[in-house]
């Protein structure tokens, strides 16, 4: 009788740890202008507003269901997650506003108006781009992602405005997209080096596990290169340990399914990755051979009457892709796609800020974007209609 009241708690205890786990939670990053509480708690009062307009508006449509039974049954946790990082820069922001008084006494009303209105919105997105002020809010969002997935949880990141940089540092830095033998190799390493490597193979890993602080491994320039550490018996034996940092320093695997960036001006101050000189574009091609052969999206949502709200790119199939990247992409699944043109109905000055207010048009062209962006990349049906609409405007 005891074995039998033993296994029926047993049992209890494990329903009821499957009925408590989530599929998936939606993490909120802040933009700029988000130093002091007052904007703190308007970016949280946002968040909560929005939120569960954004999960009733997935777990109602059918075509997502369809399409993305890859992020699990969209059980969505009821509670959005929040990443907040505007604190940080506060202290750099104070600053700044110190030396703007100081002009204040020397400048005319016009140029101390123009001082003040970019040193509030434009600050943070300049601070957090120095990658020593980055990097320590992207481990601190990875430990975040960790809890997520460690309570059984699969994320969809959100960045909003400035928030838009830190959601592609972290896809840069910490998906695991670089394959040890092949990173080796194309840093032009000697053959006892590749033959050390051959017999020692480690797992994919990232960016940020090869940096210094974690494994001595190399170090990512500003220039876009990776500079290996020049003493070979350490680069070997930090070599050996990179399982260990690429499980301490990478994202969890399999478990970032997607990224939605709204009001973003990522183009405006990434627009380096234009320029086919800059070195870094070779791990940016492979980020994204990796978004598209691990079923990750890449959603782009702003309203076109934000004027801080810059497309991303030009939508594109994965044939033009691969041709534009010269990259090949094998079994695609994954998604990059943008939709700039959503209707606020709210006036060009306030636009970039009632992403909250007009939660209702931004949650439904969101839903449409996830359904939009896969029929176009996958839909033949869908890319024919796309391009007959494109030859008529065309025609006009």
């Amino acid at each position: 009788m005891k074995k039998i009241f033993a296994l029926i708690v047993v049992l209890l205890l494990c329903f009821n740890s499957v009925s408590a786990t989530e599929n998936l939670s939606f993490i909120y990053i802040n933009g700029s202008n988000n130093n002091d509480k007052k904007m703190r708690d308007w970016y949280y009062k946002g968040v909560n507003k929005l939120h569960p307009v954004m999960r009733k508006k997935f777990l109602k449509n059918r075509a997502i269901k369809k399409y993305y039974n890859n992020i699990g049954k969209l059980n969505i946790k009821e509670e959005p997650v929040i990443f907040f990082w505007g604190y940080n820069s506060k202290q750099d922001l104070d600053y700044v506003k110190g030396q703007l008084e100081l002009s204040k006494m020397v400048s005319s009303s016009g140029a101390y108006l123009v001082r003040s209105l970019i040193t509030q919105y434009m600050h943070d997105a300049i601070w957090v781009q120095k990658p020593h002020n980055m990097l320590p809010i992207l481990d601190n969002l990875n430990e975040k992602v960790k809890a997520e997935t460690n309570a059984g949880n699969e994320v969809i990141l959100y960045g909003y405005s400035a928030g838009t940089f830190v959601t592609y540092e972290y896809l840069f830095n910490k998906l695991r997209y670089l394959n040890t033998e092949q990173l080796f190799s194309k840093l032009c390493m000697d053959e006892d080096f590749m033959d050390f490597v051959k017999k020692n193979p480690q797992e994919d890993t990232c960016i940020s596990a090869l940096s210094e602080d974690y494994a001595g491994i190399g170090s990512l320039t500003s220039a876009g290169h990776i500079i290996l550490n020049q003493d070979k018996e350490a680069l070997k034996r930090n070599y050996l340990k990179l399982n260990e940092m690429t499980k301490k320093a990478c994202a969890p695997k399999n478990k970032v399914r997607g990224v939605v960036n709204f009001a973003s001006p990522l183009p405006l101050f990434y627009s380096d990755m234009s320029d086919e000189s800059y070195a870094l574009n070779y791990y940016n091609r492979l980020m994204i051979k990796y978004i598209f052969e691990n079923g990750i999206f890449m959603i782009t949502a702003n309203f076109r009457e934000d004027p801080l709200g810059f497309p991303t790119n030009q939508n594109l199939t994965i044939k033009e892709i691969e041709k534009i990247l010269n990259i090949s992409i094998n079994n695609p699944t994954g998604v990059v796609y943008d939709n700039s043109g959503i209707w606020s109905k709210r006036m060009f000055p306030f636009a970039h800020t009632s992403y909250w207010t007009a939660r209702g048009a931004f949650t439904n062209a969101v839903v449409k974007s996830f359904v939009n962006g896969y029929k176009f990349q996958y839909d033949e049906k869908y890319q024919k209609k796309i391009l007959k609409r494109s030859n008529k405007k065309s025609e006009l």
